[in-house]
């Protein structure tokens, strides 16, 4: 992982455990900014998935971008279903307002690379934040959520979320040997 990447991950890990600046904590959310953390998470990944589709060209970038779409938008359909059925709506929060900041400056930042670069960012990016959300998930998330629907969703979610983590690991390794190679 470059020093960029890692410099990445640590601000998200930060952003994901801290909250310092806003002096709020994600373990007391509420179950419904939870959800919203949750949606907001996923939409994030949905969002740089697209973007790898419509800049690389490396079929391991793709197909990893192809899984983060599908999984992630089958995860917020049913994570909605559950709040149709309980009759709520997820609640806005800091947390959710921190990430969604965060994205819109890596979009830009790997809007602007290309071929091999963009690809070993993505990836990069991709593992970082996968490690970091799963972490949150895992560890403050989950045993902090009341409603056992809601947490069972989670478990889920965080069992097919793990698997990205270990492929976008192995994706880190590709597009690393790939570059190497040339």
């Amino acid at each position: 992982m470059n020093l960029k990447a890692i410099f990445a991950a640590a601000a998200l890990s930060l952003a994901l455990t801290a909250g310092a600046a806003n002096a709020e904590n994600p373990a007391d959310l509420n179950d419904l900014e939870i959800a919203h953390v949750a949606y907001t998470a996923d939409l994030i990944d949905i969002r740089y998935a697209h973007l790898a589709l419509a800049i690389s060209k490396n079929e391991d970038v793709r197909g990893f971008a192809n899984s983060m779409i599908n999984d992630h938008s089958h995860v917020n359909d049913e994570a909605l279903a559950l709040l149709k059925k309980l009759n709520a709506q997820p609640a806005d929060n800091f947390l959710s307002q921190q990430l969604n900041a965060q994205a819109d400056q890596l979009v830009g930042e790997l809007s602007q690379l290309t071929g091999a670069e963009f690809d070993k960012r993505y990836a990069a990016n991709e593992l970082a934040y996968h490690q970091a959300v799963n972490g949150l998930v895992a560890d403050t998330f989950i045993p902090n959520i009341d409603n056992a629907e809601v947490k069972a969703l989670f478990e889920e979610a965080l069992a097919i979320f793990k698997v990205h983590e270990e492929t976008a690991a192995t994706l880190v390794e590709d597009v690393r040997t790939k570059v190497t190679a040339k």
